[in-house]
Formats: C-alpha cells, structure tokens, sequence
C-alpha cells in the first residue's frame, strides 16, 4: 500500500508539471515576441513554435467543451488519495503556485480569454514564421512533379517579406 505522503508527493509533481505546462505557454508567446525584435534564431524553430501552439489548442478545446484538465484532475485525486482537504491546508509551494494559476471568474471569461490567447498566437505564427524543417520545405517541380528540396530549408523563402519589417 502506497503511503499517503508519496501520494501528496505525487500530487506536488503533477503542480509543478502543470504549473510548468502554464509557463511554457505564457512565456513562451512573450519569448516569442522578444527573440523576434532581438533576432534569435530559435524563436522560428518550427518544432517549438508548433508544439506551442498546439500546447494552447488543447487548452482551449478543453475550455471549449468543458473538460476538466487531465493534470487538475489527476492532483485533485492524488491529494484525496494522500489525504489532504483538496485546495484547503496546502504547503507553501502549493498555495503560491494555486495562487499564481488559478482564478475565481465564470467559465466564459475563461473561454474568452483562452480564445483571446490563442489568437495571438495564430497572429505570431503568421507575423513570426517558423523556418519549416527540410521534409516541409520540399517543392514540387511543376514540369516533373517530383519533389526538391528547397535552396536553403533554414532561411524563411520569404527573407524580404514587408511583415518582417522593423523599420
């Protein structure tokens, strides 16, 4: 039988996974944004930039149809399972951590605010493309329809594109 403080240890890791699920979002668009106008290369990784958006989708098609995140549900049975009231007599890391993550507002608001989000980063992975990988960066050849590969797969074919002006 497992013992109730490896459950509340459990629970405190599932916290910080969530909580460093959150963070990767947030400051992950605001990354984003700076490695933007300070010209950093891995800003247009393709792999970073689509794990991030499709980080936010799920979050919103959960909002959307009303499901309960995985990673809340699995601390709230973890801390049932160690015996702690769930959100009540919470260590230090947990209260700050519930503190900073979660808000008393209506389900809408949220639905608004994810969508809000989600359409920020839809707009900067227009504004701020991602170089695609080699395998996406393929062309078809009108004249043979075989594929070939483009000129330089890690510079964006659009180096001059008006979007991309900071003037």
């Amino acid at each position: 039988m497992t013992s109730p403080g490896t459950y509340r240890l459990l629970a405190d890791i599932v916290l910080v996974i969530h909580f460093a699920f959150v963070a990767f979002v947030v400051i992950g668009l605001l990354i984003t944004w700076l490695g933007y106008f300070l010209s950093w290369a891995f800003v247009r990784n393709f792999y970073f930039r689509a794990i991030h958006i499709l980080s936010m989708a799920v979050v919103l098609l959960e909002t959307v149809f009303g499901i309960v995140c995985p990673l809340t549900d699995w601390e709230i049975q973890l801390r049932k399972l160690g015996g702690q009231v769930v959100y009540g007599d919470q260590t230090f890391m947990q209260y700050w951590i519930h503190k900073i993550m979660f808000f008393q507002l209506e389900p809408a608001i949220f639905t608004i605010i994810y969508s809000s989000f989600f359409t920020v980063l839809v707009l900067s992975f227009i504004f701020v493309r991602p170089r695609l990988p080699g395998w996406l960066a393929r062309k078809n050849d009108p004249g043979t329809g075989r594929m070939e590969a483009a000129a330089n797969p890690d510079k964006p074919e659009t180096e001059n594109d008006p979007r991309d002006s900071r003037d």
